[in-house]
């Protein structure tokens, strides 16, 4: 019996944003439920009260859980007499909202699941894990790049020592959302918050991307980035928002007492991309190569054999890695069933909690990942200011 059958039900999720309109609410929906360890019980859809249930309706829930405020869901889901209150909150509300609403949910002693960028700042990110720990609380964060089947065993190959010791770490993500003046056009709800500096981030193009290929880059290497020598700025002339920015990092010295290098450019604002995330990890026998246009496969070339394309499904794949996937190798999988992971190893490390079992050991991103992403941001920042490589700055908490 697996762990799921012992607890015998789901684990109850509210949802803190994703109306009806937004393609990022129904991923989060979907995904939560797709392997039936949460259900989607509750929610607060938007930032208007009335529109907010109105919404919760809309979308097939319990009028009585379709709240106004997120206050509002904390309070009546704690009080519930019926005791099937809600037991996690998922995040995806405009960015400058993530801390609060996080903060509030861990305060009342729920599990959380949270967009990126966690929070505006390194010392905000640094209260979340302080508020993690004090509170015996789990928190993911929606890296689900890092929970595709063949990136997981990219990350196992580093691990295992099959490249060596890290040498070079490259990673891009390139989209063309703003390589247009969007700004001049008319503007939805999305578009007035993403451009407003003050809510987006401290850098849009790191908050909406960047964060997650900082993320990968750490995850499949397992070295955290210890500098940043970056050119943070626009390629459209004019922009007030941060659109691109290309950095020169240098990482946390591995087993071998040597730093890798690394490459790291991310921009909105390139005509033609169309979400081109690539990574690549040389280490001193070989290195690795990733797409996401491609997903599914890997390419591993080590220094004096063939260079050999391994695809999620193949045999003799470590088990993890196998059950990271859903499908037979040649049916498509993608961006949900990734989501779904996240969401499935929260919930099987919250249920072995809760039945007194041994927690599994599971990789999903963790509220430490999003303190050193707020880290390295702000350390990208500073170099800019400074025109010299800035320290990425240590997480407390």
């Amino acid at each position: 019996m697996n762990l799921r059958q012992r607890f015998g039900r789901p684990l109850r999720l509210g949802l803190v944003g994703g109306g009806p309109d937004s393609w990022i609410g129904a991923m989060h929906r979907n995904a939560a439920e797709m392997d039936g360890y949460f259900r989607c019980t509750a929610g607060v859809f938007s930032g208007d009260p009335q529109r907010s249930r109105a919404a919760g309706v809309a979308l097939g829930f319990d009028a009585a859980r379709s709240y106004g405020t997120v206050a509002e869901m904390l309070q009546a889901e704690r009080e519930r007499r019926s005791g099937d209150g809600i037991e996690a909150v998922a995040i995806m509300t405009p960015n400058d909202t993530h801390y609060a609403h996080a903060a509030a949910a861990l305060d009342v002693g729920l599990d959380v699941v949270c967009d990126k960028p966690v929070t505006h700042s390194h010392a905000e990110a640094c209260d979340l894990v302080a508020r993690v720990r004090a509170n015996g609380r789990l928190f993911a964060i929606a890296h689900a790049y890092s929970a595709y089947p063949m990136t997981r065993f990219a990350r196992h190959l580093v691990g295992e020592g099959a490249l060596g010791a890290v040498r070079l770490v490259q990673v891009e993500y390139i989209q063309s959302g703003l390589a247009t003046r969007v700004e001049a056009g008319p503007r939805s709800n999305r578009l007035r918050w993403v451009l407003d500096p003050g809510r987006s981030g401290q850098a849009l193009v790191m908050s909406a991307i960047g964060c997650h290929a900082q993320h990968l880059a750490s995850f499949v290497s397992g070295l955290p980035v210890a500098r940043a020598m970056a050119d943070v700025g626009t390629l459209m002339p004019g922009r007030e928002v941060v659109d691109h920015v290309s950095a020169l990092i240098e990482f946390a010295a591995g087993a071998d007492g040597h730093a890798a290098r690394g490459t790291f450019t991310v921009t909105q604002a390139a005509a033609g991309g169309e979400n081109d995330i690539r990574l690549r990890v040389y280490g001193d026998k070989g290195h690795i190569d990733w797409n996401h246009r491609d997903a599914s496969y890997l390419k591993l070339a080590l220094q004096g054999e063939p260079v050999r394309v391994l695809g999620r499904g193949d045999p003799g794949l470590p088990p993890e890695v196998i059950a990271a996937g859903r499908t037979p190798r040649g049916h498509p999988e993608g961006l949900r069933e990734a989501f779904a992971n996240l969401y499935a190893e929260i919930a099987q490390e919250r249920m072995a909690l809760l039945l007194g079992e041994p927690a599994p050991s599971f990789p999903y991103p963790r509220i430490e990942d999003g303190a050193h992403t707020m880290a390295f941001i702000e350390a990208c920042l500073a170099s800019q200011r400074a025109g010299r490589w800035v320290a990425v700055a240590a997480s407390a908490g």
